[in-house]
């Protein structure tokens, strides 16, 4: 039997650098029927000959680092990849391709069927764009450019009084998904989110009815974020291939679309921030997964960041976390290793008006040599793009997801303990300000934000490569709430005496001291790292809202910690577009709380979570 460490790394690998999958049953708003269709081996044998002849020649040549090479566009849907040659960016590229060839070469790419896509009629509505009142306007991955995560009870409607009158209103179906990503933004009387067939939709934030709908030319994995410049609203956001998307909300009009990633292989999980006619944007990279091929010349990517003018999406500058990649010595196979490498940006940037600058977080480095930029915070100049200050928590972190065993693992003891969330910029109650992080090595830090000089440092966790701290924090200031994953799945081996302690934990903001800790609850019949709390939390006066792997959305007292509300999204739904409905696992982003409303995503089918498709919105009892 494999140990959870091993089926851990098998479920990665097959997950994300193959990304193969079988061919589903058609999704309609009616019982699902077969659809006629060709072999699939013969399907796939077309459109690798129609890749050969007609993408190759970009796709994967050094000469093109702006074409994202065949590995990245493989994590799109193949819809995604079908509308880019119908009507995005490649249309002239295809224009002389037949339907059929068209549709096969998607199908090779992303190594899945299409499936016929049916919405009814009265899963849309009329677009009307109203903003009454823009204090419930919310976007972005925290809800501010300081990324806290936090919403004024007035805001929010919900109070911890009426909390337990939480009902569900609408549920949402993403057709032929498996997992939700993507965070609503609120604008007016609408939601903008995004799916992972690069569908975003504008949802009506009553009934969940489409107002309008765009597709990307990959996967949306970020949230949305919504600037208001006088009476124009723009969308922003970034698909899984780093395309970066403005779009009229008050229209569902693509304005421009820039590719932000410089390396073939660059990718983008964290949500963007937009400030002074700015759009900065984190760049990762799949090379991480796509090093499991042996033959695979392993490594050269860099983590970044870069900036893009808001109103026609030139990018202004670039950011690389690692220099350039060079050949280190011979592998097993007698193949050059290359690197340094990775150090990925997997998380949102943080915005300091103050003092002009942008903090990320980085990853491990994939190959060696490592350097000092992994696994680290660092503050970044937001005019220039030059880095300011680095704080490294973690040295010589070498990891990608052929280690142990395939050629391509550097042989070092890599523990693959990223900051993957944003950083989070507070003002304690002693009126200074503090950078607070979580890290996957289950440690949460308070830095001086000006020199990035280490004023705390408090662990609530075992951590590993799942988390310790995952996907974020919240904070209200007095004290910062931090979600505690240790999935048994990926705990780090390190330092044995330290146990696993999923759950939600308070601490407080000036001196790191931990006011309380909630356990991960035991659900019945759930196995035990289903029951991690990996999702970012959300705080507002008197509650923290934190989702966990189980499915459970639950609300705790922000004073001491006791569950307040409770409510399990693993069930099937009547959906407001008539797809078939079904909760899963949360994980990733944090629920949005606006105007009496709560808004959650239910579905992570990653590692062995239970895969969903849904947006839930639960309304308090007036």
């Amino acid at each position: 039997m494999l140990r959870p460490f091993n089926r851990f790394i098998l479920s990665s690998i097959f997950f994300t650098a193959i990304n193969y999958s079988y061919a589903q049953q058609v999704s309609t708003n009616k019982s699902p029927a077969p659809v006629s269709k060709p072999d699939s081996t013969a399907i796939m044998a077309k459109g690798k000959q129609v890749f050969l002849n007609t993408c190759k020649a970009c796709h994967g040549n050094p000469a093109f680092p702006k074409a994202p090479a065949l590995q990245t566009l493989a994590t799109a849907a193949p819809r995604a990849i079908l509308n880019v040659l119908d009507n995005g960016k490649m249309r002239q590229q295809a224009k002389a391709l037949t339907e059929d060839e068209r549709e096969a070469v998607a199908e090779y790419i992303t190594h899945k069927l299409l499936k016929k896509i049916v919405l009814p009629k009265d899963a849309y509505t009329n677009f009307a764009f109203t903003d009454n009142d823009m204090r419930f306007n919310y976007s972005g991955w925290g809800g501010n450019l300081e990324g806290t995560n936090f919403r004024t009870a007035e805001q929010a409607g919900i109070t911890p009084e009426n909390v337990g009158s939480l009902k569900l209103k609408w549920a949402f179906a993403f057709p032929d998904e498996s997992e939700i990503r993507s965070k609503p933004a609120v604008a007016g009387n609408w939601l903008i989110v995004g799916s992972g067939s690069g569908e975003v939709y504008a949802l009506n934030r009553q009934t969940g009815k489409i107002g309008w709908h765009i597709t990307a030319a990959n996967g949306i994995r970020s949230s949305i974020v919504v600037a208001k410049e006088g009476n124009t609203y723009t969308a922003y956001f970034a698909d899984g291939s780093t395309f970066v998307y403005a779009v009229d909300v008050k229209t569902g009009k693509i304005l421009w679309s820039t590719r932000a990633g410089v390396d073939p292989l660059a990718m983008n999980t964290g949500t963007l921030a937009v400030y002074g006619g700015k759009v900065i944007v984190p760049i990762s990279s799949v090379e991480v997964a796509v090093a499991a091929d042996s033959t695979y010349n392993c490594c050269t990517s860099s983590g970044g960041v870069a900036a893009l003018n808001a109103k026609t999406g030139e990018i202004i500058w670039y950011n690389r976390v690692v220099p350039k990649a060079t050949a280190q010595g011979k592998k097993r196979n007698g193949k050059p290793f290359y690197g340094p490498s990775g150090a990925p940006v997997w998380c949102s940037p943080t915005i300091d008006t103050k003092r002009n600058l942008v903090y990320i977080g980085t990853g491990e480095n994939y190959t060696l040599p490592t350097t000092n930029t992994s696994d680290a915070l660092q503050a970044i100049d937001l005019n220039t793009g030059k880095t300011v200050w680095t704080f490294q928590a973690t040295r010589e972190d070498a990891w990608n997801i052929a280690c142990p065993l395939i050629v391509n693992c550097p042989g070092y003891k890599g523990r693959d303990l990223d900051f993957g969330m944003a950083p989070i910029l507070v003002t304690g109650a002693d009126g200074v300000q503090r950078l607070l992080a979580g890290q996957k090595a289950g440690i949460v830090y308070a830095l001086n934000p000006q020199d990035g000089k280490l004023l705390w440092q408090t662990r609530v966790g075992k951590g590993g490569m799942l988390g310790g701290i995952h996907w974020g924090m919240a904070t209200d200031g007095k004290n910062v709430y931090a979600a505690n994953a240790d999935n048994i799945f990926a705990l780090n081996p390190d330092s044995p005496a330290i146990k696993a302690s999923p759950g939600i934990y308070a601490l407080n903001v000036v001196s790191g001291k931990i006011e309380w800790y909630t356990p991960s609850p035991k659900v019945p019949g759930n196995q035990a790292y289903l029951g991690a709390n990996s999702a970012a939390p959300a705080v507002i006066p008197g509650i923290v809202f934190a989702g966990s792997n189980d499915g459970h959305i639950r609300a705790y007292d922000a004073g001491d910690g006791h569950i307040l509300w409770d409510y399990n999204t693993i069930q099937k739904y009547t959906t407001a577009d008539g797809i078939e409905g079904s909760g899963g696992s949360i994980d990733s982003p944090a629920p949005v709380m606006v105007n009496g409303m709560l808004f959650v995503n239910s579905g992570y089918a990653q590692f062995g979570e239970k895969p969903g498709n849904v947006l839930l919105a639960f309304t308090v009892k007036n």
